[in-house]
Formats: structure tokens, sequence, C-alpha cells
């Protein structure tokens, strides 16, 4: 039976990784898992997981390197899960293949059923901050004279936007027709009410 989250071939230390997840009693499992839904719905917290993770190792007697594998297998299992907009029933399946006992499986995917819309949020929040817009100026000309005789009195918009990058700002510039311009600003509004709709 083919796997939901990946078209691709899973790695053994993925499979590896799952079967010790599965060894573990039910409540350090609990606790687990909690941890790490709790990392997807605030991904910035990332010091606060590996405290989470230092305590939760000390306190079972657990490997660190161990649980930073189970770690890195939940958490890329969890991501492309998202990517693939997985029902809380594909997500169980797929934890059942990869070597999780069903009881587990069953509560990750009741977990994932109450975190979704966190998860998503977060995953949505995490890609518009990559290129944020920080400013935009604009200018409306008339083209008074040209080589061109059908460009003379045309109107046109020159548009610049500052953009945040992470570590710098960088101006984009970019000149449109007033049609052009009319067809950005519909495209925009539709965003604008895309994005109210889902906060």
């Amino acid at each position: 039976m083919a796997l939901h989250f990946t078209a691709e071939s899973v790695d053994d230390q993925m499979y590896t990784d799952f079967g010790n997840l599965s060894r573990l009693s039910y409540e350090p499992f609990a606790q687990l898992t909690a941890i790490v839904f709790g990392f997807l719905t605030e991904p910035h917290q990332s010091a606060r997981l590996l405290s989470q993770l230092e305590t939760f190792a000390s306190e079972l007697g657990v490997n660190p390197g161990a649980l930073r594998n189970i770690l890195q297998s939940l958490l890329t299992f969890f991501k492309a899960a998202l990517k693939k907009n997985l029902s809380p029933t594909f997500v169980k399946e797929d934890l059942e293949q990869l070597g999780l006992a069903a009881e587990k499986a069953t509560h990750i995917g009741s977990e994932w059923k109450s975190h979704l819309m966190a998860l998503s949020r977060a995953t949505l929040g995490q890609t518009l901050t990559v290129n944020r817009l920080v400013d935009m100026d604009w200018r409306f000309g008339v083209t008074a004279a040209s080589s061109d005789v059908k460009k003379a009195g045309t109107t046109f918009l020159q548009v610049k936007f500052t953009l945040d990058r992470g570590t710098e700002t960088e101006d984009v510039f970019m000149e449109l027709t007033l049609q052009q311009f009319y067809q950005f600003l519909h495209e925009m509004e539709k965003a604008k009410t895309s994005l109210d709709f889902m906060s």
C-alpha cells in the first residue's frame, strides 16, 4: 500500500525512528507528541523545543541522539503531510505503515485533527513572512512623447516595493499600464479576502 504523505520511497531511518517511537510507553509518547505539535503550531519557538527535549530526554533516560532522530522524522512527516493537506485518517494510515502501533497512530491522528487549523495558520504565517512587504511607493504618469505614435498619451504606473528578505530589505521596481494596474489591484483584493477568511 502506498504512503499518502510522499510519492517517493522512504528511507530505512524513518522506519527505525517510528519503530523506536512506538516502543515508548503511552504517557511519554503523548508528552513527546505534545512537544512536537507545540513546536509546529509556534515554529519560532525553537529554543523552547530544544529545552523541552533536553528535559524529556533526561527525565526518561533516553539517548538524546535517538530522540533527535525521532524528532527529525516526525517533523519531516508532519511537514509533508501539511503540504499534501492529509486527513487524520490518512495520517493514521501512514503512521501505521511506518511502524507506529495502531493505538499511538490513532492518538496522533486525533491530535492532527484538533491542531490542523493552527498548523495551517502557522505554515501560512511562515510562508508569508519570507518576503514581507515593508513599504510601497507609486506614481502615475502619462507618456507625453514617444517614437511610437500609439504610445503617446498612454497612462502608466510606476511602483516601488520594499521587501523584507529576512536579513536585509530590497527595492523592487515595476511599471504597469493602467489595465495591468487594475488587474494587479483585483488580484491583491482577492488575496486580502482569502487572508481575511483564513484569520
